[in-house]
């Protein structure tokens, strides 16, 4: 089969790897009918080190079951399901809490000897991991059900973390479609203001479609001075930050409100951020996110894509097949596209 490998910082290629095979009872085989690159993806794009057997890419999937090892009983060849970007079991203690990122049992797949970019995938605990899309569902949905495997409910994660409800202040750092996520999941979730921070006018636009009553074009100390002056100068309930850099971090901290929450879920891309005095002790701020726990949301999720109610699957304005995955990589770290949905 056809498989995305990252060997170097901007150097990917698809190239024929071994088809995958059951290693355990627990295990399922799909056939990668849509995937997708993510923002997250970009990380490894600009600064892998040198990798001379190649770096499998991808995390994001719907597919074909095509065979199930003996011990899975909720999936059947045929089935249509969405791949969340990491396996669980489901059962553990931390999945009973809805913790599936930390599942005793659990990976992600990005990375790992399977990944998503690729025309086949093994599905570790496929029970716990697979969810079933029921048969007959139109075709033009699969985009915002593929948002289900990530993004969307990586945004809505970040919401959810923060407490996001009726009469809150929201504000969301980026314009990424982790950011666009966040400000639906906020709508959503019924925050009365919700700020967009980003400088991309065409995403933003989509942003303002989503949910979002204000724009902030400004970053670092004038998107601070801004935010603040849209809140009468008291700060946003809760910030949602969905970039992962430092000058992010700083920038939430800077427009939380006292008592406030910040939710992080953009893969942080430094190792110390700051919680004194003026950052989060001052305040008596609180820190949260983490890794979407997307399993533990799906079901939940599904019935609003299949009925319309949101449509997350408009963060996708390029498609391309998996043999120009390159191009899409260099599309978004250009920023020319904001994410590409990727056809096996």
């Amino acid at each position: 089969m056809r498989a995305t490998l990252m060997y170097d910082a901007g150097d990917v290629r698809v190239e024929e790897v071994p088809d995958p095979v059951l290693q355990a009872p627990t295990d399922a085989i799909i056939r990668v009918t849509y995937a997708c690159v993510c923002g997250s993806d970009l990380h490894p794009y600009h600064d892998l080190e040198a990798t001379p057997e190649g770096r499998r890419m991808g995390h994001e999937a719907i597919g074909v079951v095509e065979q199930v090892g003996s011990d899975v009983t909720t999936l059947s060849i045929g089935d249509t399901v969405i791949v969340p970007f990491a396996w669980s079991d489901n059962t553990c203690a931390f999945c009973r809490d809805g913790i599936t990122t930390s599942c005793v049992h659990g990976g992600f797949f990005d990375g790992a000897s399977s990944a998503t970019q690729a025309e086949k995938l093994l599905v570790p605990y496929a029970d716990g991991t697979a969810v079933v899309i029921p048969a007959g569902t139109d075709e033009s949905l699969m985009p915002s059900l593929l948002t289900l495997s990530d993004v969307y409910l990586t945004g809505h994660h970040a919401a959810v973390r923060g407490g996001v409800e009726a009469g809150k202040t929201v504000a969301v750092i980026g314009d990424g479609a982790v950011g666009l996520s966040a400000v639906l999941a906020a709508k959503q979730l019924g925050a009365e203001t919700i700020i967009l921070m980003g400088r991309h006018e065409s995403r933003t636009d989509l942003g303002r479609e989503f949910g979002a009553t204000h724009v902030v074009a400004e970053r670092g100390e004038e998107g601070i001075a801004k935010v603040l002056e849209l809140t009468d100068a008291e700060g946003a309930h809760i910030v949602l930050e969905a970039v992962g850099h430092m000058p992010a971090y700083e920038q939430a901290y800077g427009i939380v409100r006292p008592g406030g929450v910040i939710s992080r879920v953009g893969v942080p891309q430094y190792e110390d951020a700051p919680v004194g005095f003026t950052s989060l002790f001052g305040k008596n701020a609180t820190l949260t996110g983490g890794p979407a726990t997307v399993r533990a949301y799906i079901e939940a999720a599904l019935p609003q894509v299949l009925d319309g109610t949101i449509e997350p699957g408009r963060v996708f304005d390029r498609e391309m097949p998996l043999a120009e995955i390159a191009e899409a990589y260099r599309l978004m770290d250009a920023r020319e596209a904001l994410k590409v949905l990727i056809r096996p």
